[in-house]
């Protein structure tokens, strides 16, 4: 009995491994499939800033609303605006590679599994990475992802935020000593210097709430096995305990 445990645990090992690869970002988050709330927040965000250029082509409205306790005549008033969709299609958008393009430089993709490919953590850092450079096409970049074709489309949320140079007696990354004044100096901080419509701790929030709906989407199949796991082992349980008694009853006599 303990070898067949022990092999079990050793089994389970490489699972806790998956999440290894993941890339260096500066920010991190928890996805909480069992907020609702959140969810809900969440896919209103991606509808009304990402959805005029990414499409959700394996996610169908009705399946979100479903799991996220949303009414259907609510969807329909609030996150379906293309008489082109309707309550049951999957969430495609009405602008075509060829569009993305030539106004933007590259199609934008479809981002149903970019929460599988890149991350909740990357995600959300990416988000929050925006700052402005004039020497883009778009106006800005991205700390996380250099030279990105993406204009910052929560702009009108989050505000300007600029690289700015910070002082530090401690080292921190990126930073180099000024032998002059003996501290640490970065100019690589990101700084909201032109406030947007939400405070820096509701835009985080915000985008926390948005990255969940991403992540959710990349396996939406998840949130319900996260429902049916407890059920599933209180069932295992009960089995093991019926089916040790049944043993000890068939090898009651047998030495």
């Amino acid at each position: 009995m303990k070898k067949q445990l022990f092999a079990l645990l050793f089994a389970l090992v490489p699972l806790t491994a998956l999440g290894a690869g993941a890339e260096d970002v500066p920010h991190s988050m928890t996805p909480d499939l069992s907020n609702q709330e959140s969810l809900q927040r969440g896919m209103q965000l991606y509808v009304n800033y990402c959805m005029g250029c990414h499409s959700l082509e394996h996610q169908r409205f009705a399946r979100a609303a479903e799991d996220f306790g949303m009414p259907q005549d609510l969807v329909e008033q609030n996150l379906i605006f293309s008489s082109d969709l309707a309550y049951n299609d999957q969430m495609h958008v009405a602008m075509t590679r060829e569009d993305g393009d030539n106004w933007f430089g590259a199609a934008a993709p479809d981002l149903t599994l970019h929460g599988r490919l890149r991350g909740g953590d990357w995600i959300y850092s990416y988000l929050l990475s925006f700052y402005k450079d004039p020497s883009r096409a778009t106006g800005v970049n991205n700390a996380v992802f250099d030279m990105v074709a993406m204009p910052n489309v929560l702009e009108p949320l989050q505000g300007v935020q600029e690289k700015v140079c910070a002082e530090s007696d401690r080292p921190i990354e990126g930073a180099e000593l000024d032998p002059l004044t003996g501290k640490y100096q970065s100019c690589e901080v990101l700084q909201v210097t032109q406030p947007g419509a939400m405070e820096p701790d509701e835009f985080e929030e915000a985008v926390y709430d948005l990255t969940n709906f991403l992540v959710y989407v990349g396996e939406p199949s998840k949130l319900h096995a996260q429902t049916l796991a407890p059920k599933v082992l209180i069932f295992i349980f009960i089995f093991g305990v019926i089916a040790y008694l049944l043993k000890r009853e068939y090898w009651r006599d047998i030495h």
